[in-house]
């Protein structure tokens, strides 16, 4: 056998169990702009923050916002499996950010794809939120569960 039979059969072998995902264009938008993204949040929106644990603590958390590693927000967020939040529903409004919104837009367009239209991607991330000075906000019910925490 040579090297190139080889590794056409090698190829075959690893490839062939996952499909491409093939998706046509969304009539939903991708993203948000920065400047859009209180309005988004108080017409319903759900911010997730999907930047690593050590980015958050370097950076600062986004108020508000559900905090899932970049790995787990497709399963997360896809409504009907079984890892599932139970408040992953096809009609879901999801507000990804990342620290500069490629990976964040990369999450959007697969929940999209798998049929959740109402997700999107912060432009520039939470870097471009920063610079902003945009940031969410801590309702009084979760400054109250905070401070019985510290007590």
């Amino acid at each position: 056998m040579t090297a190139s039979v080889a590794t056409s059969v090698v190829s075959r072998t690893i490839f062939a169990a996952t499909a491409p995902t093939v998706a046509p264009a969304p009539a939903a938008p991708l993203s948000l702009q920065v400047s859009d993204y209180a309005n988004a949040v108080a017409e319903g929106a759900t911010p997730v923050d999907v930047r690593s644990h050590r980015r958050r603590q370097i950076d600062g958390a986004l108020f508000g916002a559900l905090a899932i590693d970049a790995v787990e927000v497709l399963d997360r967020l896809t409504p009907g499996t079984s890892e599932s939040l139970t408040a992953a529903r096809a009609d879901s409004r999801w507000i990804l950010v990342s620290e500069d919104g490629h990976e964040a837009e990369w999450l959007a367009w697969h929940l999209q794809a798998r049929g959740v239209h109402g997700a999107v991607f912060v432009v520039g991330g939470h870097r471009r939120m920063r610079q902003a000075k945009v940031n969410g906000r801590i309702h009084p019910d979760e400054l109250a569960m905070i401070s019985a925490h510290e007590s």
